[in-house]
């Protein structure tokens, strides 16, 4: 029996396949994908944990797990290796009764209950793996207190053209929830929702264990959940963050938040010493920069040999841009090698990857035909020959 129980432990969701970043995901799972020249993308919420004072987090995996649960490890690099608590890793697995995959996002956390009972909390915070933000969850679970609320979930204003692509959250003068409205057309606010729930975790394990038993349930949190318990009048409340998040899930959106680390205008600061970004940093070699390279306004990581130009552009650790080549408005993943003469422009290159002699791989938007732009991508551990053009919006 446990001597002591856990006021707030996390569960971080991050199984999905991320198939709308295509190549980069085809070996890992997406909140293992590299970002910003150091990270992954799960050093954001886990980070974020660490530095609210939650040192419980459950990472529930699915999809090509092997690359994720190396990285994770013991949760040292983050303060997670821990006798009680800590991290752990929470794939599916055999139980007495039945095996299957994770259906959904509420079925996940539906079968890993006993995990959850195992510290007796009062509240559990439902996390999502794909996101790029800095967040103090302590403030949204004080919040969570103060309104007595059985549920509470964070939103973030977005702009009105942009609400079709989110969940958003319709709310009363006191922030208390009265509809949900999924990706609609026409939303009534611009309230979207993050994907960040706190709930009592006996009014969550009562609904978890209802869904579980409707065979008519998709088992997810924001279609089944959310709504069963607006339904059955539970004290459900937004909680309005106002910082920067960026949903990762798209290649267009996974360049753009790269990009936003070194636009001067966007608030989102890495080097911050009161709140940390933790990652697994394996030992690299300082980077080596020619008498001919030239470098302008980008994030080089270590363990790099540059001579040739970068211009806006985020590399990655272990990289090689040879004599020559060019590189700007990009995102290089680490161990990439661009050869001599080769230009990269807008395009995410994945890890691993060579760009031959002389190829050219994406365009400026500025030179090209409207409504023909966009990210090129390489995936991972993929080559472009010599001389090879790859085209704006082309994905190898």
């Amino acid at each position: 029996m446990l001597e002591r129980k856990k006021e707030c432990i996390a569960m971080l969701l991050a199984g999905g396949q991320g198939s709308r970043l295509k190549v980069l995901t085809s070996d890992i799972a997406k909140p293992a994908v590299p970002f910003g020249g150091k990270y992954r993308i799960i050093d954001f919420p886990l980070s974020n944990c660490v530095n609210s004072g939650i040192d419980t987090v459950g990472i529930l995996t699915q999809y090509q797990p092997l690359v994720l649960n190396s990285y994770i490890g013991n949760g040292q690099p983050w303060g997670l290796n821990r006798n009680y608590g800590g991290v752990h890793v929470l794939p599916p697995y055999m139980q007495s009764d039945k095996s299957e995959w994770y259906k959904g996002t509420a079925n996940a956390i539906y079968q890993n209950i006993h995990y959850i009972d195992m510290y007796n909390p009062e509240y559990v915070l439902i996390l999502s793996g794909d996101h790029i933000y800095k967040m103090d969850y302590s403030k949204m679970l004080a919040y969570h207190k103060e309104k007595n609320a059985d549920c509470t979930i964070a939103v973030i204003d977005v702009p009105k053209e942009e609400t079709y692509r989110f969940g958003i959250i319709n709310t009363n003068p006191d922030n208390s929830i009265y509809e949900f409205e999924e990706k609609p057309k026409n939303a009534k606010s611009t309230n979207a929702s993050m994907g960040i729930y706190i709930f009592n975790w006996k009014v969550l394990r009562k609904f978890l264990t209802e869904d579980e038993q409707d065979p008519n349930s998709s088992n997810d949190f924001g279609k089944n959940i959310l709504p069963n318990l607006l339904k059955d009048q539970q004290r459900l409340f937004a909680y309005n963050f106002s910082g920067y998040w960026k949903d990762v899930g798209t290649l267009e959106s996974l360049w753009e938040a790269n990009m936003d680390l070194i636009n001067p205008t966007v608030p989102f600061e890495l080097k911050d010493q009161d709140f940390k970004i933790y990652s697994r940093n394996y030992a690299k070699p300082p980077s080596f920069v020619s008498a001919n390279a030239k470098i302008e306004h980008s994030m080089v990581a270590e363990g790099c040999t540059i001579k040739g130009n970068i211009e806006n552009s985020i590399i990655f650790t272990g990289c090689t841009i040879e004599e020559g080549a060019i590189v700007k408005d990009s995102v290089i993943m680490p161990n990439t090698i661009i050869r001599a003469g080769a230009i990269v422009e807008y395009a995410i290159i994945g890890e691993d990857a060579e760009i031959c002699k002389n190829a050219k791989v994406g365009k400026s938007p500025s030179d090209c035909p409207i409504n023909t732009w966009g990210i090129s991508v390489v995936g991972t551990r993929k080559t472009i020959d010599p001389e090879q053009v790859i085209a704006p919006k082309e994905i190898v």
